[in-house]
């Protein structure tokens, strides 16, 4: 199953050429259990606690098209998520400024409410030629009712220069789920500075969404080679380095 993992580009190219709905994107989700290789395969992710950190990412409101994943990471303002560069900024539409992050979305409910995006933070590398090196982003979000994000959730650490091999769980939004999936797996070696997951279910919508380790830690997001993967069974990441943290410290600064 040959895909790319950006919904929310097919749906800017959509809004872009029409100003109309973005047509859904193929994909599967599955139950849980192995595939037929043996291979783990993703489980609905139960609801609560840090599980609603983690949401979806709109384009214009809740009602609008649904591309990727984003999860909140501590900052200094409280105000901040990450996810995949391909999710904010492509060559053809440049820069997405109407994005929405919909934390604990389940089944058309937004039990936090939506919270628009006010910045976003993308690597020069990336805006200059997509390169798969640099596929992480920083948003930071406008304020609801004069309280943060953080204050509201809490966040999850961003962790650099962890290493391979590390135990992560893994939660998504397929873009044909109305609920998200997630997966324990441990992340592999691909290259010096990409590493990845074997877990099947990982389709369109989930590029951007976090690898946390069990003490909450941030050391991935779904992205980096072939923008996540163009298999349902393996998901990749940019390793998250003196890169990413670079980056973290221009979103913060």
């Amino acid at each position: 199953m040959a895909r790319v993992r950006s919904a929310a580009r097919a749906a800017a190219r959509a809004l872009a050429a029409a100003a109309a709905t973005a047509a859904l994107l193929t994909g599967c989700a599955t139950g849980g259990g192995a595939g037929p290789d043996g291979t783990p395969s993703s489980r609905p992710a139960e609801a609560g606690g840090t599980q609603d950190r983690i949401g979806a990412l709109f384009v214009g409101d809740v009602f609008g098209p649904r591309g990727c994943t984003a999860s909140v990471v501590d900052s200094p303002r409280h105000n901040l998520l990450v996810t995949a560069a391909h999710c904010v900024y492509t060559a053809t539409n440049g820069r997405l400024d109407d994005l929405v992050f919909v934390p604990g979305y389940r089944n058309g409910q937004a039990p936090y409410g939506s919270w628009t995006a006010k910045q976003t933070f993308v690597d020069p590398h990336w805006t200059a030629s997509e390169d798969p090196e640099y596929d992480v982003a920083f948003l930071t979000v406008e304020p609801k009712g004069g309280r943060e994000i953080e204050d509201l959730l809490g966040a999850n650490e961003l962790a650099t220069d962890q290493g391979f091999g590390q135990r992560v769980s893994v939660s998504g939004y397929p873009s044909t789920s109305e609920t998200p999936i997630t997966c324990s797996v441990r992340t592999l070696r691909f290259s010096d500075t990409q590493e990845r997951f074997d877990c099947y279910g990982y389709t369109d919508g989930t590029s951007g969404s976090p690898w946390l380790t069990k003490g909450g830690r941030v050391i991935g997001v779904i992205g980096g080679y072939q923008q996540g993967g163009d298999t349902d069974r393996t998901s990749y990441s940019v390793t998250f380095d003196h890169r990413v943290a670079e980056l973290y410290r221009q979103a913060t600064a």
